[in-house]
Parts: structure tokens; sequence; C-alpha cells
């Protein structure tokens, strides 16, 4: 499923608005729930929805966009549950247990983030093995 930026964001705001409330969450909004939970430094910013919804963050700034670094993580793990590439889940294992999960992903986002910038550059799929090399390889 594609979403515009502001699409995007407003799923986290809403995970966000019914973490506040401790209202029911869907199983996608438990998963972005616990992305969340694991960046208080991003609480502030989800609490300012509308001012959120416009902020451009640029890395020419020095910010990291908090979206795209949380989105990474939500992708990892989704990466590691269907095993898709297939090996990632093993991998993502023996990262876990070297460094815990939090940092494994953080070390692992490097990665992710080589392989899709690559393939945008060359306007192809991403590397697999590529990737999975570069992972194999922390």
């Amino acid at each position: 499923m594609f979403q515009s930026r502001d699409e995007a964001r407003q799923v986290y705001l809403k995970v966000w608005q019914k973490m506040q409330n401790r209202q029911l969450l869907e199983p996608m909004e438990a998963l972005i729930a616990e992305v969340i939970e694991s960046h208080p430094e991003y609480h502030e910013l989800l609490t300012d929805s509308d001012q959120t919804r416009q902020r451009d963050f640029s890395p020419d700034d020095g910010q990291t966009n908090p979206f795209l670094h949380m989105g990474m993580h939500i992708a990892l793990r989704e990466q590691a549950g269907s095993d898709r590439p297939p090996g990632i889940s093993e991998t993502c294992q023996r990262l876990t247990a070297k460094m815990g999960q939090h940092e494994a992903e953080h070390a692992m986002m490097e990665c992710l983030g080589q392989a899709l910038w690559q393939a945008q550059r060359d306007n192809q799929p991403p590397d697999e093995s590529v990737y999975l090399e570069c992972l194999e390889k922390l």
C-alpha cells in the first residue's frame, strides 16, 4: 500500500493518540506503538500533530526524519517476521542476541538505507543479495 507523506504521518499520530487514550490497537498499530514507545525522543513531536504533519526534516539541517526512522524499524520487523528476503530472520535473531533488538535494528538500518538508496539511484528493485551481504558483515 502506498501512502502520501501526510497519510503515513497521520497513522503515527493516530496511534500516538490511541496510546494516550489507552484505546485498543489493531495489530499493525500495536507494532507502530512498540516502535513509538522505544523512541521517547519523538513523543513531544507526536503531540503537536498540526505542526508535525507539515514539517520537513532535512538532512541538510542535520535533522533525522523521525517518521522515516520509525518506518525503518517497522520495515525491519516485518522483514524478520516474514523472512523476506530469505535469511533475514536468522540474521536479525543473531544480531538481536548480540546487541539487543533496538541496537540491532539501528545497525541494520544502515544496510537497508544503502539498499534503498542504490535501488532508487539505479531505478531498480533493491538487490536482496547485496542487502543480505551487508547485514552479514554486522
